[in-house]
């Protein structure tokens, strides 16, 4: 079998041997083996990992990149699977939720207010996560006599802006894009025509990112004999 020197690993995939070594400590490729001075040496199947770790992380993130590859060290291609289409199903239901707001955007003469647990109940958001979001100032609600918090129709939208960030890939962008919708004024439809097309962008972005690392989840599946 082939022995592949870090240094050589690195470079093909424009990445730090520090970034191999994090990679390794954290369980995500297997362990190699010593040499007599204690190199470590890698093989192709661990170039297949870190290709795939670096094909992936862009579309799924580390957390689910991590987990799928956990899986396929343990031969569980089945449970690694189903990791993967979770996040498959997440992508089509930010879809939904982008429809969702143009048709919100489109009705908003229709003026119509929710308590925070009938907001939470429509988008499946803890009420706990909708008073952070209020704390930090994504959101607002007013005051009924009853003291409940109650968000208007534009605010709901505003709600759902968020939630598509969820699923998201950290990145600058996502946090530029949480920024924007915090600064939105009120009413401010406009704004979240933009926020929409951009959240579109981000949305396929991540759909063709996930394409790119699934062929080397396929590759490495290939080398384990796992497919």
């Amino acid at each position: 079998m082939k022995k592949i020197r870090p240094i050589d690993i690195a470079k093909k995939l424009n990445i730090s041997t520090s970034s191999l070594r994090s990679y390794e400590e954290r369980g995500i490729v297997p362990k190699p083996e010593r040499s007599f001075t204690g190199y470590r040496i890698f093989t192709e199947e661990h170039v297949a990992y870190f290709e795939c770790i670096v094909a992936m992380s862009p579309g799924f993130g580390m957390e689910i990149t991590s987990a799928v590859l956990k899986k396929l060290q343990r031969k569980e291609l089945d449970a690694a699977l189903w990791i993967i289409n979770k996040a498959q199903v997440a992508n089509y239901e930010d879809k939904i939720i982008i429809e969702q707001v143009n048709n919100y955007r489109e009705n908003l003469a229709h003026e119509n207010s929710m308590t925070i647990g009938e907001v939470s109940l429509q988008t499946n958001i803890p009420a706990s996560t909708l008073r952070y979001w209020e704390k930090e100032g994504y959101v607002h609600s007013k005051r009924g006599d009853n003291n409940y918090r109650y968000f208007n129709s534009y605010q709901f939208i505003k709600i759902l802006l968020m939630k598509l960030t969820q699923n998201a890939v950290y990145s600058h962008e996502i946090i530029q894009l949480k920024k924007t919708i915090r600064n939105l004024e009120e009413y401010d439809i406009e704004g979240v025509k933009s926020i929409v097309e951009e959240c579109q962008q981000h949305l396929n972005k991540r759909n063709q990112e996930q394409f790119h690392g699934l062929y080397f989840l396929y590759q490495l599946c290939a080398k384990l004999g796992l497919k």
